[in-house]
């Protein structure tokens, strides 16, 4: 009897032990800080498909963003996702990767037109709109291969960049890190969705703040181009001579994939002609090591020096300047414009020109659109009472930008702007300027009393000239993240990626959010 049961016990470990070695080379796929590099070698490997990805994410999506912590990011979820990942599958196992971004599941602001979602704006004006085509930056992450896992929440019309509200998603997306803090705007719902590892990496807007205000407050890296290298065709506007679309991502090597597959000319947005001439052949080849060493770095204190600014963000941007210079970095300080007041000043008089963007936008849209004016939104009364102001303020305009004294003022000043930039680069032999993304960490929700911060609104949005922000540490006992914005010349985007690349592989700022979810893997 004795000899029966070691023999079954011999024959039950036998039999266990391949079963448990396939259950470990099975094992679910964490997507949580994973990497697109990481991805597609799990896909190479054979230790992972693109539906056991989707699935993971929509997962974590379920567990972090209407339950647990509660997010709230996602407006609408693809759900097609899977089926596009089965279809990805098939096609990996004849050809390998399709593209760039081979099943990257992808969050998309929800101002970006998608052929098979709704775009909303943020707006109940818009709720169940299903444009006729995809915008282009999303026509290009799908031809290289990535999945729209959902559409993301924003400040509606993309109007604020302090906190992320609209009507068309009820409730404050929440900043991952601190669920009382916001995620700033416009572009909060992708920001959030991605620090929360919702998905491998998203797009966002950025008109004065959107892409990086967000990323500085959820420890990303956020890119704003050059006017002119990257497509606002299928956006929806909030001003045409300052919008800029473009990636959210954990990492810099993570942005530059998808910056590398959405930047260039596109016909369908006249802007972009000059990028025929400027785009960089492979943004990819500029996320190199070492780039800080002799590089010649401009601290940029009129961009964040003023009563207001916390002490605190102060003190982490001086150990990142630091972090710079045990790098080799030669850091010029001060780096400024001796007439910057005079220029700005030169600038005023009034331009606004939403009501005339927005509604000729919506006119090519027609008959499709569901409305066509802000009168209609008005009268619709589909809209978060916070942005009615504002509504009203932008319908009681009359004059087009082309004809406003005070449009043709700004411009003249931005022509001012941008050589005076240049003028002081050029005298001081900078590669880059640098200053803390904001002055202030995250505001709690609700609070519109306490200092903002925002210190995107002027260099980058006035210029046209390119900047990315990365993390560059917290504050409040370590729990609150900031960013650093490196700032440059026009089409000098490879030069800013190498710097930002050498500064986050020197400090590694970037860390998941703590967040407690069962099951949220």
């Amino acid at each position: 009897m004795r000899l029966l049961k070691l023999i079954a016990a011999v024959a039950l470990a036998t039999t266990a032990a391949p079963a448990a070695l396939f259950a470990q080379r099975a094992a679910p796929f964490n997507v949580q800080e994973t990497t697109i590099a990481q991805v597609h070698a799990a896909f190479r490997a054979k230790s992972l498909t693109c539906h056991q990805l989707v699935q993971r994410y929509l997962d974590r999506i379920s567990a972090v963003d209407k339950s647990g912590p509660a997010i709230n990011a996602i407006v609408t979820l693809n759900e097609n996702a899977l089926a596009v990942a089965d279809s990805l599958d098939k096609r990996f196992a004849k050809e390998g990767l399709v593209g760039a971004l081979h099943c990257i599941p992808m969050v998309v602001k929800d101002n970006f037109e998608t052929r098979d979602l709704q775009t909303t704006a943020g707006s109940l004006a818009l709720k169940g709109w299903i444009p006729n085509q995809d915008a282009t930056m999303v026509a290009r992450v799908r031809a290289a291969g990535a999945i729209v896992l959902a559409k993301t929440n924003l400040a509606e019309w993309a109007f604020t960049p302090y906190e992320t509200v609209s009507s068309i998603l009820p409730g404050y997306t929440k900043n991952p890190y601190a669920l009382d803090r916001v995620t700033a705007g416009s572009s909060g719902g992708t920001a959030a969705a991605v620090a929360a590892n919702e998905a491998e990496v998203g797009l966002g807007s950025d008109t004065g703040n959107s892409i990086r205000g967000p990323s500085s407050h959820n420890s990303l890296v956020g890119i704003r181009s050059t006017m002119g290298l990257t497509s606002r065709a299928g956006v929806v506007p909030l001003a045409n001579g300052s919008d800029i679309a473009g990636p959210m991502a954990r990492t810099v090597a993570d942005a530059v994939a998808v910056f590398q597959v959405v930047a260039g000319e596109d016909p369908e947005d006249a802007v972009t002609a000059p990028a025929r001439e400027h785009r960089e052949k492979d943004y990819n080849s500029f996320v190199k090591a070492g780039g800080l060493k002799g590089a010649r770095i401009g601290i940029l204190r009129q961009a964040y020096e003023r009563s207001t600014t916390d002490t605190e963000i102060v003190s982490v941007f001086m150990r990142a300047v630091d972090a710079m210079k045990a790098q080799g970095a030669v850091i010029v300080d001060p780096a400024g414009i001796d007439s910057l007041n005079a220029i700005t000043r030169a600038g005023g008089g009034g331009c606004s020109t939403f009501k005339f963007d927005l509604e000729r936008y919506l006119a090519q849209r027609a008959p499709n659109a569901p409305v066509h004016t802000i009168k209609e939104v008005l009268r619709s009364g589909n809209y978060h009472p916070t942005v009615q102001l504002r509504l009203q303020v932008n319908d009681s305009v009359t004059v087009a930008p082309e004809d406003s004294p005070g449009c043709k003022a700004r411009e003249v000043m931005r022509d001012r702007f941008r050589t005076a930039v240049l003028k002081m680069m050029d005298s001081l032999k900078l590669d880059a300027l640098v200053y803390p993304t904001w002055s202030n960490p995250p505001r709690l929700i609700g609070d519109l009393n306490t200092p903002a911060g925002d210190n995107s609104q002027l260099f980058s949005p006035t210029t046209g000239f390119p900047a990315i922000t990365v993390p560059m540490g917290y504050t409040r006992g370590n729990t609150l993240p900031v960013g650093m914005t490196f700032f440059g010349r026009p089409w000098s985007e490879g030069k800013l990626i190498t710097l930002s690349y050498g500064f986050e592989q020197a400090t590694h700022h970037r860390r998941a959010p703590k967040l407690a979810a069962t099951g949220a893997r």
